[in-house]
């Protein structure tokens, strides 16, 4: 006579096969990044031969050693932090003042305002290249800080993540807060801003990932070397400037320090990412 299961014994195995398939997902990811590490302390014949693999017999920093004297890694590097921490201010504290426009705010033309702002998000963005080099020009911000700055201060996406969270909040609050003697801006400031901190933290998150990874506005925004980002002397590195070879290692070794400040910012902040009941409260 066959032995019953229990639906315990079948529910735990069905928490094994899960487990198992989130592990081997979490391996095929992983694994680029595992590869771009390991061939970044190789030599450059290792690692053009045995490319896949995560352990070398000669381990060597050369590849570091050869970025950091042998190009402008450093003023790539600070050029990225002053661009990607200005722009992740900005972008935060116009697409709240944007998004709260639209969710409390009655003004004429505002449902045309947002119909033109998911317009927005449905363009991609090369399409967009060349109208924004013109206007670039036009404005005589070319090749400058300002011009690398000004047009990413704004995100369609922002606007609309900080839009729905503001709508999610009661409006009890802000009426509470306008017979206190709050004006509109004193309103968002103090008090629903402070409750919208888990959408901020997500627009912090994305705002410093997208500016850190940009490359496509650099390319049509600069010319002069010293004002070169990481993103595009990273690129610059495929030319084969530095040595001969293949030059993998010292590809990924520019790769690997570049993808550092992004990680540690996604770990920091990863509990707090868009949690949606985080600033609400009941009426």
């Amino acid at each position: 006579m066959a032995e019953s299961r229990s639906p315990g014994d079948r529910g735990g195995r069905g928490w094994l096969i899960a487990f198992g398939v989130l592990i081997l997902l979490a391996l095929v990811y992983i694994f680029p990044f595992l590869v771009q590490v390991a061939n970044s302390f190789k030599s450059d014949e290792e690692a053009t031969n045995a490319g896949l693999a995560l352990w070398s017999a000669n381990w060597t920093s050369a590849a570091y050693t050869t970025l950091f004297n042998n190009s402008d890694f450093a003023l790539w590097t600070m050029n990225s932090l002053i661009v990607t921490v200005l722009v992740t201010l900005g972008r935060v504290f116009f697409v709240s003042l944007a998004g709260y426009a639209l969710a409390r705010l009655q003004f004429p033309g505002r449902a045309v305002v947002f119909v033109m702002l998911i317009g927005v998000m449905a363009v991609p963005g090369v399409v967009l290249m060349i109208p924004k080099f013109l206007v670039i020009k036009e404005l005589g911000i070319y090749d400058s800080y300002p011009g690398m700055i000004l047009p990413l201060l704004v995100d369609a996406a922002g606007v609309f993540i900080m839009k729905n969270f503001f709508e999610s909040i009661p409006v009890a609050v802000e009426e509470a807060a306008r017979i206190d003697g709050a004006g509109t801006f004193r309103t968002f400031w103090s008090i629903v801003l402070p409750m919208a901190r888990p959408a901020l933290m997500t627009i912090i998150i994305l705002s410093f990932q997208g500016s850190w990874n940009e490359l496509n506005h650099f390319i049509i925004s600069t010319q002069s070397p010293g004002l070169t980002t990481l993103t595009r002397g990273v690129a610059s590195l495929a030319s084969g400037q530095l040595s001969s070879g293949n030059q993998y290692p010292i590809k990924l070794a520019a790769a690997t320090l570049m993808t550092i400040p992004v990680a540690v910012m996604f770990f920091i902040f990863q509990r707090r990412i868009m949690n949606t009941t985080g600033g609400a409260v009941k009426d």
